[in-house]
């Protein structure tokens, strides 16, 4: 009886210790965290608004943990090529990606075949801006408001062409979307990048496009184009007087383009969470604000699984505007 007790006893020690060693790892690597050089991927060329982003969180991070954070722009296949280094990269918490709309909500439904999951091969942290899109047309285009337009549009199906930053991109899917909402056919033309899709709506060669803020606010300011509605959830400080979408007769309607921080899966929880702390503390400091609405961006700061539902949300909406748009990269 006595063996059998000892036996017992001696079973759960080697479980309890096995338990204790497991967790080990993970109580360390939460406290120590972070103990050396943090990389931050951009999928994106240096100098969009996703990279000036990621640059004034990982100053301040590099400060706050007394560890170099660095920056290192991978961009291609529309935030494909970055995001895979990072999916593929040791879940320890230094090595980050900057995701955006697309690269982890629409190239999932956009692109043939892709390199990653972007729910199963990340670690949400946090969301960190949303920058509005707005609909802007040609001073030319006899409407005023957003109502007016898509008035317009019903009247003369298929004679207005829409720009687009090019194909696939939220700003395309999100004039789809609008077009689906609407009950409007216009036709698509796609370019590459923003400057030429704004030049020719500038010179007249089309009549609309959706663009970042950012970048139509000044065209607007100096009477080349007439902005008509925001596809953000609420009015921007950047244009207050710009009414949303949703205000324009269809609630709802939300095509924003977002940032926000990624790990690789299986990043421990604990190093997670500290990072999301640290970057809602990051967000909420005067300086980023300011530096982030300089660029028409709003900061968010969600917890982790905030940040994660998001995700999911946004890719069954895109999932939707793709089918119905029949985009597709191959």
């Amino acid at each position: 009886m006595k063996s059998a007790f000892t036996a017992c006893c001696a079973r759960a020690i080697v479980v309890a210790t096995v338990a204790l060693a497991s967790a080990a790892p993970h109580a360390q690597t939460a406290d120590a965290y972070p103990s050396r050089q943090i990389r931050i991927v951009v999928p994106f060329p240096a100098g969009g608004a996703t990279d000036i982003a990621a640059r004034a969180i990982a100053d301040k991070l590099g400060a706050a943990w007394k560890q170099p954070v660095v920056i290192e722009n991978r961009g291609g296949a529309g935030g494909n090529v970055g995001s895979d280094v990072v999916a593929k990269s040791p879940a320890d918490g230094y090595t980050l990606v900057m995701g955006v709309t697309g690269s982890h909500a629409i190239n999932i439904s956009l692109y043939a075949k892709m390199p990653y999951d972007p729910v199963k091969d990340f670690e949400a942290i946090t969301q960190v801006a949303v920058v509005p899109n707005v609909v802007v047309v040609h001073p030319s285009v006899k409407a005023a408001t957003l109502r007016e337009f898509v008035a317009l549009a019903k009247a003369q199906p298929g004679r207005l062409d829409y720009a687009s930053l090019g194909s696939g991109t939220a700003a395309h899917l999100g004039m789809e979307m609008l077009k689906r909402e609407a009950g409007i056919f216009m036709v698509h033309i796609p370019y590459r990048g923003s400057a030429p899709a704004v030049a020719d709506l500038i010179g007249g060669q089309v009549q609309v496009m959706m663009d970042g803020l950012p970048s139509a606010l000044p065209h607007v300011r100096a009477g080349r184009l007439r902005a008509l509605a925001l596809t953000s959830q609420k009015r921007s400080a950047a244009a207050p007087e710009l009414p949303t979408i949703a205000e324009s007769g269809y609630p709802g309607f939300y095509a924003d383009a977002w940032s926000g921080l990624f790990a690789p899966k299986g990043t421990p929880r604990p190093v997670v969470d500290k990072l999301a702390a640290e970057v809602q503390r990051i967000l909420r400091l005067a300086d980023v604000r300011e530096r982030l609405a300089g660029l028409g961006a709003e900061p968010v700061g969600s917890t982790p699984a905030e940040f994660a539902a998001h995700v999911q949300r946004e890719i069954a909406k895109w999932a939707q505007v793709v089918r119905a748009s029949g985009a597709k990269v191959d």
